[in-house]
């Protein structure tokens, strides 16, 4: 698989080798605008920017650039690029490109929603996380000291665009990260990507610019456009891409963001799945499995040494999918299938089963 095309509640994905080629042609048809704004980070411009830019006809797009890292994704940093567009003179017809990681795509794509109470925007990521993940689904946001992506806004850029040519200059620890995310993805809706997975995994990471590696995009994509067309705005099934997540964030918020987001969310997955086992929601063996792919993949699987369980707890509290003060997971029933369909995949686990299973995740390292 070289190239795949989808549909995505509206806007069109493309996954292509050398795709980084036709943004400007594709932002042009889908976004037609008097200026194009690239947003990118110190690192990721430097590389890329002006090979975007290339691709665009008749007046170069203006460049914004922030400090690369998640402590970049705050308020100021938004402050900051919207005032750089109101004083180069942007107006409502004006298209943001978003190029790079997570990050990039969750800080630029809110800069999109607001700015003049919201323009286009188009999602170029350039780490595997962003591609299989953040930037579909229309989520936007930045972090608080309270907690990541605690401000933020749905909206739909006009198209994505993602080039897996570029992951062979990706860090093999960022590309084993995004790997977690397509781990998830597997947990949640198709066993038998899990096994291609288990199965190609080497070969993934050995060509991450292959078509093996195209089409674990494509497929991994595919399930979160499922997903999201069925509900956009996360009022039910969309919840079950969270796995993982609410504890994964509070201990990178705990990090500090010094640990990848996809590392924290393979930690995360395990602790959560280890809770389901232990109240009888997830088969018995699921924990075992999942801990498995993820130690092939190199990826953690145990709460940090430092990390204190019940800072870890109070952390999720603040979470967006906390409700009255309760704390609900998505959670597995077994490898391809989710648990809570009646309830609105939203679980809710008590303190107990939660430090317990924080803490034994330690005991997987043993």
């Amino acid at each position: 698989m070289e190239k795949l095309e989808l549909i995505v509640t509206g806007y069109a994905l493309t996954i292509e080798r050398d795709a980084l080629d036709r943004v400007g042609a594709i932002a042009q048809s889908v976004a037609p605008a008097h200026r194009y704004v690239i947003i990118a980070d110190d690192v990721t411009g430097p590389l890329y920017a002006e090979r975007v830019a290339a691709g665009f006809s008749g007046e170069q797009p203006l460049h914004l650039r922030f400090r690369a890292g998640e402590a970049s994704k705050t308020r100021k940093t938004w402050i900051a690029l919207t005032d750089a567009l109101l004083d180069a003179g942007c107006g409502r017809d004006t298209t943001i490109v978003a190029l790079g990681g997570g990050v990039t795509g969750d800080l630029a794509g809110f800069v999109a929603a607001t700015f003049l109470r919201g323009v286009p925007y188009v999602q170029v990521p350039t780490t595997l996380l962003a591609m299989v993940d953040s930037s579909i689904g229309g989520k936007t946001g930045v972090d608080t000291v309270d907690g990541k992506n605690l401000v933020g806004a749905f909206h739909r850029p006009a198209a994505v665009i993602a080039d897996p040519a570029i992951l062979r200059t990706l860090p093999p620890e960022h590309l084993r990260a995004g790997l977690a995310e397509a781990v998830k993805h597997a947990v949640i809706a198709d066993e038998a990507l899990f096994e291609w997975i288990e199965l190609h995994a080497g070969d993934v990471l050995a060509d991450p610019g292959g078509a093996l590696m195209t089409e674990l995009i494509g497929r991994a994509v595919a399930i979160k456009a499922r997903v999201v067309e069925a509900d956009e705005r996360e009022s039910g099934l969309r919840k079950v891409l969270n796995f993982g997540h609410t504890i994964g964030h509070a201990i990178e918020q705990l990090s500090g963001y010094t640990l990848l987001h996809g590392d924290a969310v393979a930690i995360g997955m395990v602790i959560e799945v280890r809770a389901a086992e232990a109240v009888g929601i997830a088969d018995p063996g699921t924990c075992d499995r999942i801990v498995s792919m993820l130690r092939r993949l190199e990826l953690p699987t145990e709460l940090p040494p430092a990390t204190d369980v019940q800072r870890v707890l109070d952390v999720t509290r603040t979470d967006k999918k906390a409700r009255d003060g309760v704390v609900e997971y998505a959670l597995p029933t077994r490898i391809g299938e989710m648990a809570g369909a009646a309830s609105g995949y939203g679980i809710p686990l008590g303190d107990g089963v939660v430090s317990d299973a924080l803490r034994g995740s330690r005991d997987l390292a043993d």
